[in-house]
């Protein structure tokens, strides 16, 4: 394998392939309406199809087409349990098991972009990776200085698979019209388009990491491995042992799992103060437990650069929410384009919506837990066109925290941890607190 594991044409095949299917569809539905079936179920049953066809495609390509599948996560919960059952497996398969790259592929990779005395940098380098994503993998490998690296090498071609998703993905917007009548599905691309030629892009994962890194340096919760070298296709940074945050979730104790949560919940959320980036992309692989007790943070291709900290209308709309001003929290949302102009929604479904996302705000202390986010997944599990999660739009800026919320919450479930997270948002979140400023309280 010297690429990504599809070839860019039979990508292209199978992502044009969704307008006609979709065309298809259509006319039998027509012909069912004449036949006198009734109006609504034949447009279920054509939304369903549609949801299944999408979501089946998105989940067998890597690349941009399962970027866009992250992204739409929290429309996914508005899809049948047997559409997205078998779209949400197949992007966890794809996530957690990527192909490695043959050694010769990897050697290669590093003459073209270290050059032909590339081994002069490292006393020794191991072939096997240590971990492969959707655009790359890492190799351990100890520098010419003795330390012991984490080589991370770019897929030969990555880039352009994944700028090819995006060309064709811009053509389906009808599709999605069809499932998600209130989403601007084209902004919504050309955002993700962006925000994936940065992750393509080491040396400004670089740059970020080693920002992080300094702001982290010697602090008692975190540790951020520095960058010792970069280009555009290859990154050396310092190597961490420690427990998989994964493991934690499966074995670690009641104790070990709640310490995490909040870890995880206040590095997020003191970021964009602290640094003026948020991470964006916290599923568990990048995570580890060190000696200690800290937590180390990998991976920051994808980070979403907040120079002036995190948006005040998120502590703000969640505190009027708090309050019961509904219509203020509804006027909030139309205003940062959450919802769009032509859409009309339900105050009290939209309050119904919201309820999970600020209920751990409301407390002292919360459990999250599997259950408790499958019962809210549950509450918005249907296809009817008054269905708030289907009148909702994503605006582009708000994409990367998007992911970041949507995948926080899944892992805070998946631990199952229990802890003071107000504290962390009155901490760190503006607007939530000081009503008039919305500056983040400090340790004072």
């Amino acid at each position: 394998m010297s690429d990504l594991p599809r070839r860019a044409v039979a990508r292209s095949a199978k992502l044009a392939a969704l307008p006609i299917g979709f065309a298809g569809r259509t006319a039998l539905g027509l012909g069912k309406r004449i036949g006198g079936r009734p109006a609504e179920i034949v447009a279920q049953e054509i939304q369903e199809r549609t949801a299944e066809q999408i979501f089946k495609v998105l989940g067998e390509l890597k690349g941009g087409a399962m970027k866009l599948g992250q992204a739409l996560s929290i429309f996914e919960a508005a899809l049948p349990a047997e559409i997205a059952g078998p779209y949400r497996a197949t992007l966890t398969k794809l996530q957690d098991a990527a192909p490695p790259l043959p050694a010769a592929t990897v050697h290669k990779v590093l003459i073209e972009q270290l050059g032909d005395d590339w081994r002069e940098n490292f006393l020794s380098f191991e072939d096997t990776p240590t971990a492969a994503a959707s655009i790359g993998q890492v190799h351990k490998a100890v520098w010419h200085d003795g330390r012991t690296v984490a080589v991370k090498i770019q897929y030969p071609g990555a880039g352009k698979a994944l700028l090819s998703d995006f060309n064709q993905l811009a053509r389906l917007g009808k599709l999605f019209g069809v499932l998600l009548p209130g989403l601007d599905i084209k902004a919504l691309l050309s955002e993700l388009r962006e925000r994936v030629a940065e992750e393509l892009d080491y040396l400004r994962e670089a740059e970020a990491q080693h920002a992080f890194a300094l702001e982290f340096k010697d602090d008692p919760d975190f540790l951020i491995p520095d960058v010792i070298a970069a280009n555009e296709q290859v990154l050396v940074s310092e190597w961490v042992d420690g427990t998989p945050l994964s493991r934690i979730i499966t074995d670690g104790t009641q104790e070990e799992r709640d310490r995490a949560g909040l870890q995880l919940v206040r590095f997020l959320f003191s970021s964009p103060a602290r640094v003026g980036m948020l991470h964006a992309d916290p599923h568990p692989g990048n995570f580890r437990i060190v000696e200690g007790g800290r937590m180390c943070v990998l991976d920051f291709g994808a980070v979403n650069r907040m120079p002036d900290g995190y948006p005040l209308v998120f502590g703000k709309l969640t505190r009027i929410f708090n309050n019961g001003d509904m219509e203020e929290v509804l006027k909030g949302l139309r205003d940062e384009g959450f919802i769009r102009p032509h859409i009309e929604i339900d105050v009290e479904a939209l309050r119904g919506f919201l309820a999970p996302y600020v209920e751990p705000t409301q407390v002292e202390e919360f459990s999250f837990s599997r259950e408790w986010l499958q019962h809210q997944a549950a509450t918005a599990a249907d296809l009817r066109p008054g269905n708030v999660v289907r009148q909702l739009n994503l605006p582009p800026s708000y994409v990367l925290i998007h992911r970041v919320h949507a995948a926080g919450v899944g892992v805070l479930c998946q631990l199952g941890a229990t802890a003071r997270f107000r504290e962390e948002v009155l901490r760190w979140v503006p607007g939530f607190a000081d009503e008039d400023t919305g500056e983040p309280l400090t340790n004072a």
